[in-house]
């Protein structure tokens, strides 16, 4: 309630509406929320962990969309705003507690709170913001460039998932990140 209170003062009714309905729950690394072919029916709130979502291709191939750690929400936004079903997977990559709500009691808060409105639109420019910044990154940066703005983003990335889900998000091998790492890790060893 703190993060959403940083946004614009909550009212006293808001505050007791998502008390009393916002789910804490704890994960284990491993643990997948969401599946293709399920619908999101909840929109969370990571207070501690680390989370992915990611496609696989017509290949097998895993391609990671989205690293979240703490602070951050996640969600499968087709799924959730359309209440159809997911083409993505959600995984936690390190244990983690997660609070959420409902897709019926966002729109509940949207319907009944003034300040419900304010705070979904400023979260979703945000989150629009990220997901176009992260287009452009993809298609303009190089894949050095790529793997440094992600250390500057989550800096304990190397311990909270593996090289595999690393060079997924980075559109990259992993023996280009191999390289990549051998380079900007330990540039002593490269000259």
């Amino acid at each position: 309630m703190q993060v959403l209170g940083s946004i614009t003062p909550l009212s006293a009714p808001f505050q007791d509406r998502i008390a009393s309905q916002i789910l804490t729950e704890s994960f284990k690394a491993k643990h997948i929320l969401l599946q293709p072919g399920e619908t999101a029916r909840r929109i969370y709130y990571i207070k501690e962990g680390f989370l992915r979502a990611y496609n696989v291709d017509e290949n097998g191939k895993e391609c990671t969309s989205w690293l979240m750690g703490a602070n951050d929400l996640m969600i499968s936004v087709y799924s959730f705003f359309t209440q159809r079903p997911a083409d993505e997977y959600i995984e936690v990559l390190a244990d983690c507690i997660l609070q959420s709500i409902s897709y019926h009691q966002l729109q509940s808060y949207y319907a009944d709170f003034r300040e419900g409105n304010y705070i979904g639109r400023v979260l979703t420019e945000k989150y629009y913001i990220l997901s176009e910044e992260r287009s452009i990154f993809m298609r303009t940066k190089t894949p050095e460039e790529r793997y440094k703005i992600l250390l500057q983003q989550h800096s304990q990335i190397e311990q909270l998932t593996t090289q595999s889900n690393i060079a997924s998000y980075l559109g990259i091998t992993r023996e280009t990140l191999s390289r990549i790492r051998a380079k900007i890790l330990r540039p002593h060893l490269t000259k």
